[in-house]
């Protein structure tokens, strides 16, 4: 890796193993920075960006962590006018039938619309009628995930009024 790497123009390059057993023969993640691909906040100090991103690629190769760290987005160039209702997203990895996996699915429906993880869950396990998700059917699911992304997108003040009443009494308004 040293010959990807000169510290005159602050440039780097760095590999991470990680083993999450003896017998584990190893993730490795690659990452590199220079002073074109990271933050103005972190300028000077690239080494440890390009290392926090081989880190954290191994970490999510050896875990199965299919979504991108918010560091490695970066930030859009500003633009002259403000576009509405735009929503990028990072690819999902597929899951062998060329489908995102299902609680990759929800993950995303989480963040883009803010929603209260634990509240969803309990909502998914209600609308399943199981007492645990984990014992809902893959087909249950996956009626649950499109009925939460019709929900969000129609009636998220109705949605956020149903996730709500699974809050405790103390926690009220949490999603």
């Amino acid at each position: 890796m040293t010959k990807y790497c000169d510290s005159v123009s602050r440039r780097w390059a760095v590999e991470a193993s990680v083993y999450t057993s003896p017998s584990c023969r190893g993730f490795v993640g690659y990452g590199d920075a220079d002073p074109t691909n990271v933050s103005p906040v972190v300028l000077g100090a690239e080494m440890r960006v390009a290392e926090t991103r081989a880190v954290n690629r191994a970490l999510r190769k050896a875990y199965g962590i299919g979504i991108c760290s918010v560091e490695e987005i970066g930030s859009l160039p500003a633009r002259s006018q403000p576009e509405t209702n735009v929503r990028k997203l990072p690819p999902l990895p597929a899951n062998g039938n060329g489908q995102p996996k299902l609680r990759d699915q929800l993950c995303l429906l989480i963040r883009q619309h803010r929603l209260d993880a634990s509240l969803v869950k309990q909502y998914a396990a209600d609308f399943c009628g199981a007492k645990d998700l984990r014992q809902a059917s893959r087909e249950q699911i996956q009626s649950f995930i499109t009925h939460l992304a019709e929900s969000a997108a129609n009636d998220r003040d109705g949605l956020l009024c149903k996730l709500n009443s699974y809050a405790s009494p103390g926690t009220a308004g949490a999603a």
